[in-house]
């Protein structure tokens, strides 16, 4: 199926860290969007100032800055190291920031990264997130374990050393480009249960 229309792909990478591997992931996921004709945007959500959310406080720091670069998508991508089996708080931060005008009837691709085996307990944590916000989630989903062999750094380029996990990687990103104007239908049960979001 090739896209006929230029759909625009957002990604919000969860990690604060330099060097960090979730980044230099999405961007290999950004990239094979690009490739199907996809406009892309990714969101460092290490640069910019999001204090923990505070619902008196809904507008603090970028949080315009940060709904406006969603709202703007077609399908976003969330990409988070795994901490304590679950997505890192950087990214449940944002999230928070957002809700059903931002994600509602969205696509959704899932990405995680950890230092040992595979972080599935964080990628189920947001598909539930995603859930409640009714967003279609992308049923393909890309993992990064042991980051530390599979990503390298020595020649400055953050290169994916597992042919596997790039080409998974790379799936992920066509797929959200793929589905991106999919119409999920009915409302997840978790949505309509979910009255913060709208709030």
């Amino acid at each position: 199926m090739q896209v006929t229309e230029r759909e625009h792909v957002v990604a919000l990478c969860g990690s604060q860290r330099d060097g960090s591997y979730t980044r230099r992931a999405l961007e290999r996921v950004l990239a094979a969007a690009e490739e199907r004709g996809a406009t892309t945007d990714l969101v460092d959500l290490a640069a910019m100032d999001l204090p923990v959310f505070d619902p008196d406080g809904s507008d603090a720091g970028d949080a315009d800055s940060l709904r406006r670069r969603v709202r703007a998508a077609d399908a976003v991508v969330l990409g988070t190291p795994m901490y304590h089996g679950s997505y890192a708080s950087p990214l449940k931060t944002a999230i928070d920031y957002c809700g059903f005008d931002e994600f509602e009837g969205k696509t959704v691709g899932l990405l995680a990264v950890a230092g040992g085996s595979f972080p599935v307990t964080a990628l189920d944590h947001l598909r539930s997130v995603c859930r409640a916000l009714n967003c279609w989630v992308v049923p393909h989903q890309a993992a990064v374990p042991r980051a530390y062999r599979n990503v390298s750094y020595e020649d400055g380029t953050g290169r994916i050393t597992d042919a596997d996990i790039e080409e998974r990687l790379r799936v992920l990103g066509r797929r959200v480009v793929q589905y991106a104007n999919i119409e999920p239908d009915p409302e997840t049960f978790e949505a309509s249960e979910n009255v913060g979001a709208g709030d």
